[in-house]
């Protein structure tokens, strides 16, 4: 299971919390969990499991209490994240450009409550089917809709007030 789907967690956690050590730190959490909850299933049970919607509904369950408990605390000071590892066939400025724009996202991310935060990066990163996010965030999938559009139009908003664009 691992294999099968640690791309696909790694890169919902990177694009929820926005660094990189604390992406393999809600990855590696949720695929603890993950084991510790199969140990206690039947085998009725995980026939019936949904790998990916279960393994990212626990991920986000792991995301949302780190939350929590970070709202208890006093931030951090500031940390720079190792950048993505390059690709060989990519030119440095098209690395640079990636680089530039995947942080600009997760600066823009960052800006957005986290309920909609999870349902645009399900949505659009991790390409869920709306049905299956509702699952993941135990919300209604109007609800799931209603976060998707509303987070994607705050979205616009703040790269166009970042673009020098001010306010409407």
């Amino acid at each position: 299971m691992y294999e099968a789907y640690r791309g696909p967690v790694f890169s919902t956690a990177l694009r929820l919390c926005g660094r990189w050590a604390e992406a393999e730190d809600l990855s590696a959490e949720a695929f603890l969990r993950a084991y510790r909850a199969l140990c206690g299933y039947g085998p009725e049970r995980i026939a019936d499991l949904r790998p990916r919607a279960w393994l990212l509904t626990i991920l986000t369950n792991v995301w949302r209490n780190g939350l929590r408990t970070a709202a208890r605390k006093p931030p951090p000071g500031p940390l720079e994240d190792a950048p993505d590892p390059p690709d060989p066939a990519e030119g440095v400025e098209d690395a640079a450009a990636r680089h530039e724009t995947g942080r600009e996202l997760a600066g823009l991310l960052a800006e957005l409550p986290a309920a909609q935060r999870a349902a645009v990066v399900l949505r659009h990163v991790t390409d869920l089917p709306v049905a299956e996010i509702a699952e993941v965030m135990g919300v209604p999938e109007g609800t799931v809709k209603s976060h998707v559009s509303r987070g994607l139009a705050r979205l616009r908003r703040l790269h166009h007030d970042q673009e020098g664009g001010g306010a409407r």
